[in-house]
C-alpha cells in the first residue's frame, strides 16, 4: 500500500539490470524501507519492505554500477545528477558567516527582484530535505510589490471578519482549553498585532508585507509533514542571501488563513490549493538599510 500524497498515490518501481550489478550491497545498507536485499550475490527486491518503494532515490544514487532504475512518485534516472565535489561546495567557515550575514530585513529599495534571481531562489529551496518524497511543499508567488501589497491589504480584510478571535468573551471562553500562554500569545500578541495592522493599512501603510518586491508563501498540505514547508522556506532565505537579497519570515497570515469561509475564497483567489498544519510567508527585496553588526544567538536550552 503506497504513502499517499497530493502528487502521487502509487508505489515506485524498482528495475535492477542483474547483469551489471556487482552485488556490493550498497543499495541494501541505504534503503531503510528494506525494499531490496543480496541473494546470490546480487541485488534482488525483498518481500519485507515495509510501506513499498517511497521513491527516495537512496539506491539508485549510490549504485556504483547503474544498475538501479527507479520510476515513479515523480522519480526517473533522468533526475540524476552527479554530486559537487566538496571542493565546489561551501566550508563551514563560509557557511556559517552567510547564516551571520543573514538579518531580517523589512525596508526594501524601490527594485523588482529578477526573475533569474526568482528562479534561483525556489531551485535552492527545492532540495530542501522532506519527512516523505516526493516533497508536498506548494508554494505562491507574488512577484511584485504591486502583488505583495494587493494580498497584504486582502489579508488584512479578512482579519476583519475575524474579529471574534480576539474579543474578550471568547479568550475568557478558550483560556480553559487553551492553557495560560496561548492566552497569553492571544492576548498580548496577536490581538494587538491584528488591530495594529488594520489600522495602518487605512492609512496605506503595509506592515504585514512591508512593500517586499517579492513574497512567496511556502505551504504543504494534508499529506506532508508540517516541518516541510518550514525547512524549504528556511533554504529559500539563505539561497537569497547569497543572492544579494534580504529576507524576512512572517508567522501571523498562515494560521489566519487556514479555516472558515472567508479564509477559503482568501485561497481560492490566490491559488492556494491546500490548508496545511503548517506554512510560512516569506518577503524578499533587495535591501535599504545595512547592517554594522550580527547578534549573538542562544537556543532556550543547550
Amino acid at each position: 500500500m503506497a504513502i499517499p500524497t497530493t502528487r502521487t498515490n502509487q508505489n515506485a518501481e524498482i528495475l535492477i539490470h542483474e547483469e551489471i550489478c556487482s552485488g556490493c550491497g550498497l543499495c541494501v545498507s541505504v534503503c531503510k524501507n528494506f525494499s531490496l536485499e543480496i541473494k546470490n550475490n546480487k541485488a534482488v527486491m525483498s518481500s519485507s519492505s515495509v510501506f513499498g518503494c517511497i521513491g527516495c532515490g537512496h539506491c539508485m544514487a549510490i549504485c556504483p554500477t547503474g544498475a538501479i532504475e527507479i520510476n515513479g512518485r515523480t522519480l526517473s534516472p533522468k533526475d540524476l545528477f552527479p554530486i559537487p565535489s566538496k571542493e565546489e561546495s561551501s566550508n563551514y567557515e563560509s557557511l556559517l558567516n552567510l547564516f551571520k550575514r543573514r538579518r531580517s530585513i523589512r525596508e526594501f529599495k524601490e527594485k523588482a527582484v529578477e526573475q533569474e534571481i526568482i528562479d534561483k531562489i525556489i531551485e535552492a529551496a527545492r532540495y530542501a530535505p522532506m519527512g516523505l518524497p516526493p516533497t508536498d511543499v506548494h508554494i505562491m508567488v507574488l512577484n511584485s510589490k504591486e502583488k505583495s501589497n494587493a494580498f497584504a491589504k486582502d489579508f488584512v480584510d479578512h482579519l476583519d471578519t475575524m474579529k471574534w478571535l480576539t474579543s474578550n468573551w471568547f479568550l475568557t471562553l478558550m483560556r480553559p482549553f487553551w492553557g495560560k500562554s496561548n492566552d497569553q500569545l492571544f492576548r498580548e500578541f496577536i490581538k494587538p498585532a491584528i488591530n495594529f495592522f488594520k489600522e495602518e493599512m487605512k492609512q496605506n501603510h503595509n506592515y504585514l508585507t512591508y512593500d517586499a518586491p517579492l513574497t512567496i508563501y511556502f505551504y504543504g498540505s494534508p499529506f506532508s509533514d508540517p516541518a516541510d514547508p518550514i525547512i524549504a522556506a528556511t533554504y529559500a532565505m539563505m539561497a537569497a542571501e547569497s543572492l544579494g537579497l534580504g529576507s524576512c519570515m512572517l508567522g501571523t497570515i498562515h494560521p489566519l488563513i487556514q479555516n472558515g469561509k472567508n479564509a477559503k475564497q482568501l485561497r481560492e483567489k490566490y491559488g492556494i490549493k491546500y490548508t496545511s498544519r503548517e506554512g510560512l510567508v516569506v518577503v524578499f527585496g533587495y535591501p535599504a538599510v545595512k547592517y554594522l553588526k550580527g547578534i549573538q544567538r542562544t537556543f532556550a536550552s543547550d
